[in-house]
């Protein structure tokens, strides 16, 4: 190890650390597959991504069976049309927890983390829109002597 630091004016002669920002490598298990935890709410998603011809499987159901609204369905394409990646992944996903708008969330932030897992160059993009985020925000608990988490029961004079 280097000799220690005195003062100030030792570290000015020191030699300076690496000014490299942190490498981010490929994490893939022995199928060559991706896989990433995503949460929101209280859904919780696990995503595995491999190259493929695009199919997304959700809980053995096919996307359209299981996300019937289209929005869920678009929130779910996001990560892939910002990377401008759509088709080119197959997807296994399983979800429990929440409901379906949480469990959709889960399932783009659990993508989100899969594809830069996969594609370390796709992370600047993801971050930047915002995927790589966990959204915090989950229902407050309910407190006693009131009716639901902050409404009181109505007030009565008499």
């Amino acid at each position: 190890m280097a000799a220690t630091l005195q003062s100030l004016s030792d570290l000015k002669g020191s030699p300076a650390a690496p000014a490299e920002a942190p490498r981010h490598v490929q994490k893939l298990d022995k199928q060559g597959r991706a896989y990433a935890t995503g949460k929101r709410k209280n859904a919780v998603a696990r995503v595995w991504i491999k190259p493929g011809k695009g199919t997304i499987t959700v809980n053995g159901r096919a996307l359209e069976v299981y996300f019937a609204r289209p929005v869920l369905r678009m929130i779910l394409q996001q990560p892939f049309g910002i990377a401008s990646r759509v088709g080119q992944y197959d997807v296994v996903v399983t979800v429990a927890g929440g409901g379906l708008s949480g469990q959709a969330g889960a399932v783009r932030h659990g993508l989100s983390k899969a594809l830069t897992y996969f594609e370390p160059e796709l992370r600047g993009v993801l971050k930047k829109a915002g995927f790589l985020t966990r959204d915090s925000r989950v229902v407050e608990r309910k407190k006693y002597g009131r009716k639901k988490a902050r409404r009181s029961f109505q007030f009565s004079k008499r």
